[in-house]
C-alpha cells in the first residue's frame, strides 16, 4: 500500500513567494533584453512587452561605439580587478590581526573600522576632491583606487572579523606547534577556510566598484578616464530617447557583473549559508 507524504503548506507557500519575488526581479531585465533586440519602429509597434519581429543586433554595435564602451569597459575592468583583490587582501590582513593576534586595544581598532562604515560617501566628496587634487592624482587610476579601497575596507573588515572568529582557535595552536609564523597561519590556514566569505565579498565589492558613480564623477573628469557609469550618463544625455540602443548598452554593462557572479556563485552561496555576510 502506497503512503502519500503530506505536503507542508508552509513550504509550498515559501516556494510560491520565492517564485513571485524571482519573477519580479527578473522581469525588468527580461524587458530590457527584449527592447535591446528591437528596431525603433518595432518598439513603437509592439511596445516594451511584445516580442521583436526581427532581431536588431546592430543596436549593440551602435551603442558600443556611441558610448565608447571599448574605452570605459577597459577602465572599469582595470579599476575593479585591481581594487577588489587589493582591498580584500588589506581587509583580510586587518581582520586577521584583530581576531588572531595578541595586540593591545584590538577592540578599539575594530570600532574604528566599524565607524568607517557610517561615513556617507557624499559627505566626503569635497575633502576627497581637494586631497586628490593636491596629490596630483586627478584623472588617474590611483586617484580613484585609493578612495575606493579606503571606503571598502571598513565593511569588509567588519564582515571578515565575524567570519574569522568562527574558525576554531585550536587550529592556531596546531599551526604554531608545526612552526608556522603568524603570516603562515594567515596564508595557509585562515585564508583557505575563509574562501566562501572572500568569494561573497568579491562579488559584492565587484558590483559596487563597477557601478560606483559619485566618486568617479568627481575624480575622473577627463573622458578617456571615464568608467562605464560615467559613459552611461553622457550617453543618456545625447541618446536618451533612443531606447533600443540605450537598453542594448545596459545589457552589455550588466554582462561583466553577471559573469563574475556565475564564476563565484558556488562560493557565494556557501558564504551566505555559513554566515559570512552577517555582522
Amino acid at each position: 500500500m502506497k503512503h502519500h507524504r503530506n505536503v507542508d503548506p508552509v513550504i509550498v507557500g515559501l516556494w510560491l513567494a520565492l517564485a513571485v519575488v524571482a519573477i519580479v526581479w527578473i522581469a525588468p531585465f527580461f524587458f530590457i533584453l527584449l527592447t535591446s533586440l528591437k528596431t525603433r519602429p518595432d518598439l513603437i509597434r509592439t511596445g516594451p512587452y511584445g516580442l521583436p519581429t526581427e532581431i536588431a543586433w546592430e543596436n549593440f554595435s551602435k551603442a558600443w561605439n556611441r558610448a565608447d564602451l571599448s574605452t570605459t569597459f577597459l577602465n572599469s575592468a582595470a579599476i575593479s580587478f585591481t581594487k577588489v583583490p587589493l582591498g580584500l587582501l588589506i581587509s583580510s590582513l586587518a581582520a586577521f590581526a584583530i581576531t588572531r593576534l595578541d595586540i593591545r586595544s584590538r577592540e578599539t581598532l575594530f570600532l574604528l573600522f566599524a565607524a568607517g562604515t557610517l561615513i556617507p560617501v557624499q559627505v566626503a566628496l569635497g575633502p576627497l576632491f581637494r586631497m586628490i587634487l593636491d596629490m596630483g592624482l586627478l584623472n588617474k587610476y590611483w586617484g580613484i583606487l585609493l578612495p575606493y579601497i579606503a571606503f571598502g575596507i571598513p565593511y569588509q573588515v567588519f564582515i571578515l572579523r565575524g567570519f574569522f572568529r568562527t574558525i576554531p582557535r585550536e587550529l592556531d595552536d596546531a599551526a604554531k606547534i608545526d612552526g608556522a609564523s603568524a603570516f603562515g597561519l594567515y596564508w595557509r590556514i585562515i585564508l583557505p577556510l575563509a574562501r566562501p566569505a572572500l568569494a561573497a565579498l568579491f562579488i559584492l565589492d565587484f558590483v559596487a566598484t563597477w557601478n560606483e558613480f559619485p566618486i568617479a564623477l568627481v575624480i575622473l573628469q577627463r573622458q578617456d578616464s571615464w568608467t562605464v557609469p560615467l559613459s552611461f550618463q553622457a550617453f543618456m544625455g545625447q541618446f536618451g530617447n533612443n531606447y533600443t540602443e540605450l537598453n542594448a548598452a545596459i545589457v552589455m554593462a550588466i554582462l561583466p557583473v553577471l559573469i563574475v557572479y556565475l564564476l563565484f556563485q558556488r562560493y557565494f552561496v556557501t558564504g551566505l549559508a555559513s554566515g559570512a555576510v552577517k555582522g
